[in-house]
């Protein structure tokens, strides 16, 4: 199984990663592209590199985007990789 081409880092009890999780699983749903949430605070480094920007969504493994997913951005990026 391939690895996820998009990585939605979050918390629990975040709205802003609520409305990126329903924009990633439209975009990814829509593409055919795998992705995988992991909650930041299940490890200390998660919480330290990224408290403050959350939600960060990961595009192969390299940071897009932080607080808000543009889902315009998001699909430009897919459709270049």
């Amino acid at each position: 199984m391939p690895a996820p081409r998009i990585t939605l880092l979050s918390r629990p009890g975040c709205h802003l990663c609520d409305d990126a999780r329903e924009v990633i699983r439209r975009v990814a749903g829509e593409l055919g592209v795998t992705w995988e949430e992991r909650d930041i605070t299940q490890s200390e480094e998660d919480l330290r590199e990224y408290w403050e920007k959350i939600p960060v969504t990961l595009v192969d493994g390299v940071q897009h985007d932080f607080w808000r997913v543009s889902e315009d951005r998001l699909r430009t990026a897919l459709s270049q990789r």
